[in-house]
């Protein structure tokens, strides 16, 4: 059945319902702390920073485990609030991201919280059939060697175009065949 939880279809849902689980009481805990307003996403950039002093967004990217864009997307939101502060790098498309004495003022409280998370973390995993840090690695490994839209052309050539795609506006397949047979 097509609505039952652990429907594979379902994946994504289940999987944002899950991450809102656990960022939800991480902020929680931060709101606890009289940080109001603090993203769980900005505890690793500011404990990498605390251990690199400043970086690029690029080998922040790396440090934490996301893509360049999610980076870059989080450090706007943290100098948006006052946390880091970005300069040009030596390369004119390089930004070199710096914690502010504000930021530097939360580490130990963070330093504090981001250990308490890990230990909860891993007491969260002894629970599971499987760890869950293991499962997402193996996930994001599998879908680096082939993506979920790949797979889907796969299963369903006619939902997908061949080729890479522009990120234009998303034709339905009817409309496609449609145009196609035009051009004939």
């Amino acid at each position: 059945m097509a609505d039952e939880p652990s429907d594979p279809a379902l994946l994504g849902t289940r999987l944002r319902h899950l991450l809102e689980l656990l960022d939800g009481d991480v902020a929680a805990v931060y709101a606890d702390l009289g940080l109001t307003g603090f993203r769980p996403r900005y505890t690793p950039v500011l404990i990498a920073l605390d251990r690199l002093g400043s970086a690029s967004i690029r080998t922040l990217a790396e440090t934490t485990g996301v893509t360049h864009s999610a980076a870059s997307q989080t450090v706007a939101r943290m100098t948006a609030d006052g946390l880091v502060t970005l300069a040009p790098g030596t390369d004119a498309r390089q930004r070199v991201v710096t914690p502010t004495d504000r930021a530097r003022d939360l580490l130990p409280v963070l330093h504090a919280e981001y250990a308490a998370t890990a230990t909860a973390a891993r007491r969260f995993e002894a629970e599971l059939a499987y760890p869950l840090s293991r499962l997402v690695d193996e996930a994001l490994a599998a879908l680096r060697q082939r993506s979920m839209r790949q797979r889907i052309a796969d299963v369903a050539p006619d939902l997908v175009p061949a080729g890479p795609t522009d990120g234009g506006p998303v034709t339905p397949p009817d409309d496609r065949r449609r145009h196609q047979g035009d051009r004939n």
